[in-house]
């Protein structure tokens, strides 16, 4: 980091561990919100078929929730940084869990007698979308929580644990909603609506209410623009990262089918295979991370983004299932690198009263890289099944040069 973008000290009281209290609740929200957030995705299929809707009106919802999540991420950080963070955290799973108990309601009204499949189609993406805009205060705020609390150059290995259980949520999720789906579709959606109440209740009982981040700065916040030259290398790692794993698990299943020749079913079972490989590839790379707490977040970007550029670029010349699951577990591996780091080299970057700020730009692109991958890798696969993955290595290539560019091939 040049000494023109180096932030101002934070204050005194900053510790290189959040308090015990802190991060386990963090650590707790996380993998119980992505636990929801997946468990929709293991049974949206069934539902749409049971309902009489096309394919693409689930595709709708999930962009939707991807668009709210894109616009309304910097708002909630920013209202972090005015009001606290454990405000904006419980007004916000409070929604989260609202809206996904309406929308667990009205499946299992629909499944018993079927509405209009207009009123159907409104139902799903509107409540999709709420859970998407509710949600996106939780990883900004929770980041910025954490960049509160831990010293600058330590803050890689508690954005690990973050990482973690998302990782561990995106596992756990979809396995338990697709087991209790077997005694009831709607079941699965209503248990998983009682995963933000409950990490509500923790939150309220663990999480320290501390003053606002903002509350001795006189006047209005600054707005943080995008093109704000201290983000401009986590900004472009979010965006590369949401990118290449989104086109990822959207091109897994049809490229098992037409690359490995698989019937429907097979293809489906070996990307979940793939997606449970990258989960497992997620969590061990981030325990690395979290072990190893001196190796700055540009050089875990730079390693992470080569190592992952070399597993998804190597998935278009596979022609066995065992490779597909390799290359994508080996993908993850980087990926795991490189997701905390782009957050913790964010908050490294900025005042002690922007951090929320900042978390909230990152979850914003983030959010636009949730919308861009889908469609673009459904495109590129239209051209060739490998031209999504030969895209995805090359813009993780360009983003290692960046890293090592910023200072990630030296000790910062």
């Amino acid at each position: 980091m040049s000494p023109s973008t180096s932030p101002t000290p934070l204050p005194t009281t900053t510790t290189a561990h959040p308090p015990a209290s802190a991060l386990p609740a963090l650590v707790f929200t996380a993998l119980v919100g992505t636990m929801a957030m997946m468990a929709f995705v293991a049974v949206v299929g069934p539902v749409v078929r049971l309902l009489g809707l096309a394919e693409w009106h689930a595709g709708l919802s999930v962009t939707a929730a991807g668009v709210l999540w894109m616009v309304s991420a910097r708002y909630w950080g920013r209202l972090s940084d005015r009001l606290g963070r454990r405000r904006v955290l419980l007004v916000a799973l409070a929604g989260y869990a609202l809206v996904y108990i309406a929308m667990a309601v009205f499946v299992d009204v629909a499944l018993r007698a079927p509405p209009a499949i207009w009123l159907s189609v409104v139902a799903l993406v509107a409540t999709r979308a709420l859970v998407g805009l509710f949600y996106a205060a939780v990883p900004s705020t929770a980041a910025a929580c954490i960049a509160d609390e831990v010293a600058p150059g330590r803050r890689g290995a508690a954005m690990a644990k973050l990482g973690t259980a998302n990782a561990v949520g995106m596992v756990v999720g979809p396995a338990a909603a697709g087991w209790i789906a077997f005694h009831g579709i709607a079941w699965a959606l209503y248990i998983a609506a009682l995963l933000p109440l409950l990490s509500l209740a923790v939150l309220w009982w663990r999480l320290p209410d501390t003053p606002p981040a903002a509350a001795s700065r006189r006047g209005p916040a600054p707005v943080m623009a995008f093109r704000d030259p201290r983000l401009r290398l986590p900004l472009f790692a979010v965006f590369a990262g949401m990118v290449s794993v989104t086109i990822a698990q959207v091109v897994v299943g049809f490229f098992a089918i037409d690359r490995l020749q698989l019937s429907p079913a097979d293809g489906a079972r070996a990307a979940g295979l793939s997606l449970t490989a990258v989960g497992v590839g997620l969590i061990l790379a981030q325990t690395l991370v979290m072990r190893l707490k001196s190796v700055p977040p540009a050089r875990w970007i730079a390693v992470g983004a080569m190592v992952s550029a070399l597993g998804f670029a190597s998935s278009a010349a596979i022609d066995a299932q065992w490779q597909l699951l390799a290359a994508y577990g080996v993908a993850a591996f980087g990926m795991g690198f490189v997701f905390p780091s782009f957050q913790a080299l964010a908050a490294d970057s900025v005042e002690a009263d922007e951090q929320g700020a900042a978390a909230g730009t990152v979850a914003a692109v983030q959010g636009m890289g949730m919308v861009a991958g889908p469609l673009l890798g459904t495109l590129l696969y239209r051209v060739s099944p490998s031209a999504p993955y030969l895209l995805v290595g090359g813009v993780l290539v360009v983003l290692a040069l960046a890293a090592v560019a910023h200072g990630g091939g030296r000790r910062a």
